[in-house]
Protein backbone atom coordinates (compact mmCIF):
# COMPACT_ATOMS: atom_id res chain seq x y z
CA UNK A 1 0.00 0.00 0.00
CA UNK A 2 3.04 2.60 0.88
CA UNK A 3 4.14 1.89 -2.28
CA UNK A 4 1.18 2.67 -4.40
CA UNK A 5 0.81 5.72 -2.21
CA UNK A 6 4.54 6.78 -3.09
CA UNK A 7 3.47 6.28 -6.67
CA UNK A 8 0.64 8.66 -6.79
CA UNK A 9 2.16 11.14 -4.69
CA UNK A 10 5.48 10.74 -7.46
CA UNK A 11 3.30 11.10 -10.26
CA UNK A 12 1.56 13.96 -8.96
CA UNK A 13 4.56 15.47 -8.68
CA UNK A 14 5.70 15.06 -11.88
CA UNK A 15 2.61 16.33 -13.18
CA UNK A 16 2.50 19.29 -11.30
CA UNK A 17 6.14 20.02 -12.86
CA UNK A 18 4.59 19.72 -16.22
CA UNK A 19 1.17 21.88 -15.75
CA UNK A 20 3.87 24.22 -14.36
CA UNK A 21 6.41 24.21 -16.79
CA UNK A 22 3.69 24.05 -19.69
CA UNK A 23 2.10 27.17 -18.06
CA UNK A 24 5.75 29.42 -17.75
CA UNK A 25 6.01 28.38 -21.36
CA UNK A 26 2.63 29.65 -22.89
CA UNK A 27 2.31 32.38 -20.86
CA UNK A 28 6.42 33.70 -21.97
CA UNK A 29 5.62 32.54 -25.19
CA UNK A 30 2.31 34.70 -25.16
CA UNK A 31 4.40 38.03 -23.73
CA UNK A 32 6.90 37.41 -26.35
CA UNK A 33 3.99 37.45 -29.14
CA UNK A 34 2.42 40.66 -27.73
CA UNK A 35 5.66 42.18 -27.78
CA UNK A 36 6.96 41.65 -30.82
CA UNK A 37 4.02 41.12 -32.84
CA UNK A 38 1.44 42.45 -30.92
CA UNK A 39 -1.03 39.72 -30.61
CA UNK A 40 -1.06 36.89 -28.80
CA UNK A 41 -2.24 33.34 -28.30
CA UNK A 42 -6.15 33.82 -26.15
CA UNK A 43 -6.37 29.88 -25.87
CA UNK A 44 -3.03 30.06 -23.82
CA UNK A 45 -3.99 32.74 -21.74
CA UNK A 46 -6.94 30.46 -21.02
CA UNK A 47 -5.43 26.85 -20.53
CA UNK A 48 -2.51 28.86 -18.34
CA UNK A 49 -6.14 29.67 -15.86
CA UNK A 50 -7.14 26.19 -16.21
CA UNK A 51 -3.37 24.83 -14.90
CA UNK A 52 -3.17 27.54 -12.48
CA UNK A 53 -6.55 25.58 -10.90
CA UNK A 54 -5.33 21.96 -11.06
CA UNK A 55 -1.64 22.86 -9.86
CA UNK A 56 -3.46 24.82 -6.93
CA UNK A 57 -5.21 22.24 -6.27
CA UNK A 58 -2.94 19.06 -6.60
CA UNK A 59 -0.30 21.04 -4.71
CA UNK A 60 -2.37 21.14 -1.69
CA UNK A 61 -2.65 17.22 -1.65
CA UNK A 62 1.05 17.38 -1.54
CA UNK A 63 1.69 19.72 0.86
CA UNK A 64 -1.03 18.29 2.83
CA UNK A 65 0.71 14.71 2.73
CA UNK A 66 3.87 16.48 3.96
CA UNK A 67 2.07 18.67 6.80
CA UNK A 68 2.92 21.94 5.16
CA UNK A 69 0.25 23.71 5.54
CA UNK A 70 -0.18 26.50 8.16
CA UNK A 71 -1.46 25.83 11.36
CA UNK A 72 -2.15 26.98 14.95
CA UNK A 73 0.32 24.62 17.24
CA UNK A 74 1.04 26.46 20.39
CA UNK A 75 -2.25 25.44 21.96
CA UNK A 76 -1.90 22.23 20.76
CA UNK A 77 1.63 21.83 21.83
CA UNK A 78 0.68 23.03 25.85
CA UNK A 79 -1.66 20.13 25.67
CA UNK A 80 -0.93 16.35 27.61
CA UNK A 81 -0.83 13.70 25.36
CA UNK A 82 -4.68 12.58 25.47
CA UNK A 83 -5.27 16.23 24.83
CA UNK A 84 -3.29 16.50 22.11
CA UNK A 85 -4.74 13.25 20.91
CA UNK A 86 -8.36 14.80 21.09
CA UNK A 87 -7.75 17.85 18.93
CA UNK A 88 -5.59 15.34 16.44
CA UNK A 89 -9.51 13.51 16.33
CA UNK A 90 -11.28 16.75 16.05
CA UNK A 91 -9.40 18.43 13.33
CA UNK A 92 -9.05 15.89 11.22
CA UNK A 93 -12.80 14.78 11.40
CA UNK A 94 -13.57 18.81 10.49
CA UNK A 95 -11.28 18.15 7.44
CA UNK A 96 -12.82 15.27 6.52
CA UNK A 97 -15.83 16.59 6.57
CA UNK A 98 -14.53 19.11 4.16
CA UNK A 99 -13.54 16.88 2.02
CA UNK A 100 -17.09 15.37 1.91
CA UNK A 101 -18.21 19.05 0.97
CA UNK A 102 -15.97 19.79 -1.63
CA UNK A 103 -16.81 16.00 -3.21
CA UNK A 104 -20.56 17.35 -2.80
CA UNK A 105 -19.99 20.49 -4.39
CA UNK A 106 -17.90 19.37 -6.97
CA UNK A 107 -20.62 16.30 -7.63
CA UNK A 108 -23.74 18.66 -7.69
CA UNK A 109 -22.14 20.95 -10.04
CA UNK A 110 -20.74 18.03 -12.22
CA UNK A 111 -24.20 18.11 -14.54
CA UNK A 112 -23.30 21.74 -14.87
CA UNK A 113 -19.71 21.88 -15.34
CA UNK A 114 -20.06 19.04 -18.06
CA UNK A 115 -22.89 21.06 -20.54
CA UNK A 116 -20.75 24.12 -20.50
CA UNK A 117 -17.78 24.52 -22.78
CA UNK A 118 -14.84 26.93 -21.91
CA UNK A 119 -15.23 30.10 -23.93
CA UNK A 120 -11.75 29.87 -26.06
CA UNK A 121 -10.83 26.01 -26.17
CA UNK A 122 -14.27 24.49 -25.74
CA UNK A 123 -13.57 21.67 -23.52
CA UNK A 124 -16.17 20.73 -21.01
CA UNK A 125 -15.59 22.77 -17.76
CA UNK A 126 -15.87 19.84 -15.92
CA UNK A 127 -12.49 19.10 -16.99
CA UNK A 128 -11.36 21.92 -15.42
CA UNK A 129 -13.38 21.47 -11.65
CA UNK A 130 -12.78 18.02 -11.56
CA UNK A 131 -9.48 18.61 -9.68
CA UNK A 132 -12.19 18.90 -6.71
CA UNK A 133 -12.70 14.91 -7.33
CA UNK A 134 -9.34 14.50 -7.05
CA UNK A 135 -8.39 16.64 -4.19
CA UNK A 136 -11.65 15.82 -2.08
CA UNK A 137 -10.85 11.88 -2.40
CA UNK A 138 -7.30 12.07 -1.70
CA UNK A 139 -6.95 14.17 1.22
CA UNK A 140 -9.83 12.17 2.20
CA UNK A 141 -8.04 8.54 1.95
CA UNK A 142 -5.13 10.31 3.70
CA UNK A 143 -7.17 11.86 6.87
CA UNK A 144 -8.92 8.58 7.03
CA UNK A 145 -5.77 6.89 7.37
CA UNK A 146 -4.29 9.15 9.77
CA UNK A 147 -7.47 8.08 11.81
CA UNK A 148 -7.05 4.60 11.74
CA UNK A 149 -3.14 4.99 12.51
CA UNK A 150 -4.30 6.86 15.42
CA UNK A 151 -6.71 4.14 16.60
CA UNK A 152 -4.17 1.41 16.22
CA UNK A 153 -2.07 3.77 18.31
CA UNK A 154 0.74 4.01 15.44
CA UNK A 155 1.49 8.05 16.48
CA UNK A 156 4.28 9.28 18.72
CA UNK A 157 3.39 12.64 20.34
CA UNK A 158 5.13 14.77 17.67
CA UNK A 159 3.19 13.40 14.83
CA UNK A 160 0.00 14.52 16.63
CA UNK A 161 1.01 18.31 16.03
CA UNK A 162 0.45 18.43 11.88
CA UNK A 163 2.54 21.27 11.57
CA UNK A 164 6.00 21.19 10.20
CA UNK A 165 7.97 23.89 11.31
CA UNK A 166 10.06 26.36 9.37
CA UNK A 167 13.72 25.08 10.04
CA UNK A 168 14.77 27.55 12.68
CA UNK A 169 11.80 26.84 15.07
CA UNK A 170 12.44 23.42 14.52
CA UNK A 171 16.30 23.99 15.78
CA UNK A 172 15.18 25.96 18.61
CA UNK A 173 12.87 23.35 20.19
CA UNK A 174 16.02 21.18 19.67
CA UNK A 175 18.27 23.35 21.63
CA UNK A 176 15.80 23.92 23.99
CA UNK A 177 15.77 27.55 23.48
CA UNK A 178 12.36 28.56 22.59
CA UNK A 179 12.17 32.37 23.29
Amino acid sequence: MNKLNDLFFRVTEFALVMMLSAMVIMVFGNVVLRYLFNDGLISSEELSRFLFIWITFLGAVVTFRENGHLGLDSIVRKLSLNGKKIAFTISNIAMLGCCTLMFYGTLKQHQINATTLSSVVAIPMSWVYGVGYVTSIAMGLMIVGKLIRLAKGDFNEVELIQVQDSEEVALLHIKGDTK
